[in-house]
């Protein structure tokens, strides 16, 4: 094993690193076979609906084989799929699993590796250990052939100690091939590898230094309706800030602010009573975290994964490179009450 100390080569981490690889050689074959010109006329989305299935798939069936006994709180379940009328969009999915695993597969076997998926954690933070996944984070994104994610972390006692991001269309930061994987274990810091590869060796990444927020870059959703960018252009006005921001889809922006190209990530809550999926930030925080950043709600209050499947307890997202964090968070206050 070749990642650099102190990260340890555990058996979780490398499980997660290849069970992440193989869910995004899935969705790179999805996207360039059935993604095209037509299904973006006409606003297909079965392209990512079979990537998400397949995704699910065969990172639960990797699980599966190395921790039989670990719950898995996924996005998806099989159920759409079993309809009648989704044969076709079924043979699809079992097709892609298929391939990636190199062996044959029946609709049963990936319906029932899909469904491992289903697990939904006790609100009372009983279950002591789970995975959670997101095995395509911004389907906009996969479909505009721009930024996605898939997502994979570890939770042990309420708390994220392993995260692993796939990022198939992110460029390396040092101008190398497209496709970034990150993986971050509490307390053994963040490593950037080839998404593309067999390598586990990992270099160390870290968020920038900047210490003037108004130097800093800030990222969000493209997609309005995911963050209130109204409000993100008020709190970069009051921070001084005046670059444009760095809009992309998925955990992606994440990865950003750990290596350090922008500096703030601001997930603005749009409605009162939406609370966040723990799938979409689990991984993404703690890659940020170890990379000494520092990743709250738009409260300040730390993110607390011991309700569900959702963040009950948090509104929004602020991550940093946590050099100014309390001045974002107040900056926040400001617009949002």
């Amino acid at each position: 094993m070749e990642i650099e100390p102190p990260m340890q080569p555990t058996k979780e981490l490398m499980a997660a690193i290849a069970a992440v690889r193989l869910a995004s050689t899935v969705t790179q074959t999805v996207q360039q076979s059935l993604v095209t010109a037509d299904t973006l006329q006409k606003k297909d989305k079965s392209p990512v609906t079979v990537a998400d299935y397949a995704s699910q798939a065969v990172v639960c069936k990797a699980l599966l084989d190395t921790f039989p006994n670990d719950p898995v709180v996924g996005e998806e379940d099989a159920k759409e799929l079993r309809e009648p009328g989704n044969a076709a969009l079924l043979d699809a999915v079992v097709k892609h699993v298929a391939a990636a695993k190199g062996a044959s597969t029946t609709r049963d076997q990936a319906l029932s590796w899909i469904d491992r998926g289903g697990a939904t954690p006790p609100a009372d933070g009983s279950m002591k250990r789970y995975w959670t996944l997101d095995p395509i984070d911004g389907t906009k994104g996969f479909l505009r052939a721009e930024q996605y994610a898939i997502a994979l972390a570890l939770i042990e006692d309420g708390r994220v100690v392993l995260g692993v991001l796939g990022c198939p269309n992110l460029p390396a930061s040092d101008g190398g091939d497209q496709g970034v994987l990150m993986a971050a274990v509490r307390g053994g810091g963040t490593v950037t590898m080839p998404l593309n590869s067999a390598t586990t060796q990992g270099t160390p990444v870290s968020v920038c230094d900047t210490a003037d927020p108004a130097k800093a870059r800030f990222c969000e959703s493209v997609e309005s309706g995911h963050s209130d960018q109204g409000g993100s252009a008020k709190i970069a006005e009051l921070l001084g800030i005046i670059a444009e921001p760095v809009r992309m889809d998925s955990q992606a922006k994440y990865a950003a602010v750990a290596r350090g190209d922008a500096s703030i990530y601001l997930r603005l809550p749009t409605r009162a009573d939406y609370r966040e999926k723990i799938w979409d930030h689990a991984a993404g925080a703690i890659v940020v975290e170890e990379a000494g950043g520092t990743v709250t709600d738009a409260f300040g209050k730390p993110l607390d994964f011991t309700h569900g499947r959702k963040l009950e307890q948090n509104r929004g997202i602020i991550a940093t490179n946590g050099k100014f964090h309390g001045q974002v968070v107040k900056a926040v206050a400001q617009v949002i009450g």
